[in-house]
């Protein structure tokens, strides 16, 4: 899918994920915030836990410990399963 994206519409779209618990405020008009954003994404991380854990893997991002990179620490694809991260997926091709 990124490689369809065209390259000068990278910029934007980095400043629209980075801003986007703004983005979500400005177009509520001030009047919220996106605290139902993230309770969304944290009940359903949750679920593919709760659902790996009892033996139907699910494919999650996950903020783990990881080789991927020379940080010990990276947000990546995972299989999560009966032992919790069963494993690891690779990035995929990266643009600079």
């Amino acid at each position: 899918v990124a490689k369809t994206i065209e390259a000068e519409k990278i910029p934007e779209l980095d400043s629209h994920v980075q801003d986007a618990g703004t983005d979500v405020v400005n177009a509520k008009g001030g009047k919220g915030s996106a605290t139902l954003s993230m309770a969304y994404a944290g009940a359903r991380f949750g679920r593919s836990v709760l659902a790996g854990l009892s033996g139907r893997r699910r494919l999650e991002c996950a903020y783990c410990k990881s080789d991927i990179t020379d940080l010990p620490y990276f947000a990546q694809k995972v299989v999560l399963g009966e032992g919790g991260i069963v494993k690891l997926l690779p990035l995929g091709e990266l643009n600079e």
